[in-house]
């Protein structure tokens, strides 16, 4: 038991590049390719096991975007482990949902956003492009998450963001003497002096607290036929993990790749 624990915190553990995704980019060093097929393949089997034991799974990204990260999404996707849900709620998910498979919800997170990120028209087109690129998934990438619900933007309506994705948005964090060098009109007019300088969004304190009410605020589905306390998923995804280190779809699909 212990040793499977210490498998899961490992795997699970924060790093600079938690998954390593393919790119077109040709060499010709074998050991290095392998090297790169080795820690794809890694990064599927985490990606699909995380899509099957838990009910939130956040995607950060630092800048807007790389296709890579998408289509490795929909290879752990379509590699994932079947697993019939007990839940009939298709609440927030997308496209058709049959109600035979479980899904989890995800959330795109665009970390250290720009100023301009926060303008009301980059942020539609940020989603369109998202909703676009998902439009195949069954992961429940909309509907469950929502900044215009958060009072970021209270001159936007409802219905501004036609095609809105679980998505948000976090600015860079503030240093400590940050607001003491970005003051407005420092040195023209003492009284301008006083105040701080435009950001455009939210402090970054803000912006974490709403994002952490909304995605505990999600509904969470069953991920089995039977109510699971914190040991029995212990158990559930011990079951899932190695069932994902012998599954015989991700193996073919390794072996194609080489």
């Amino acid at each position: 038991m212990c040793a499977k624990f210490q498998e899961f915190s490992s795997m699970l553990k924060p790093s600079k590049r938690p998954f390593f995704c393919l790119n077109n980019n040709n060499n010709n060093n074998n050991n290095n390719n392998n090297k790169k097929q080795s820690r794809y393949n890694r990064s599927l089997q985490i990606a699909a096991f995380l899509f099957t034991v838990c009910h939130v799974v956040i995607v950060v990204q630092d800048w807007f975007t790389d296709l890579n990260l998408y289509r490795f999404l929909q290879t752990a996707e379509m590699l994932k482990p079947s697993t019939p849900s007990a839940s009939h709620d298709s609440t927030g998910s997308s496209g058709s949902d049959d109600g035979a498979e479980y899904y989890p919800h995800i959330v795109f997170l665009q970390n250290k956003a720009r100023r301009d990120d926060f303008c009301p028209r980059n942020l539609k087109n940020m989603h369109m492009v998202v909703d676009k690129l998902m439009a195949h998934s069954h992961l429940k990438y909309k509907g469950t998450l929502s900044m215009l619900d958060c009072n970021i933007f209270p001159g936007l309506g409802q219905d501004y963001l036609t095609t809105e994705v679980n998505m948000f948005l976090l600015p860079v964090q503030e240093n400590d003497g940050e607001d003491n060098l970005t003051k407005a009109g420092s040195g023209t007019y003492p009284l301008f002096s006083l105040l701080p300088g435009y950001r455009g969004h939210p402090a970054f304190s803000t912006m974490v607290s709403k994002l952490r009410s909304q995605i505990l605020a999600m509904p969470r589905c069953q991920l089995s036929h039977t109510i699971l306390t914190e040991k029995n998923w212990f158990h559930y995804a011990a079951r899932i993990w190695d069932g994902v280190k012998k599954s015989s779809a991700l193996s073919e699909y390794s072996r194609l790749l080489c």
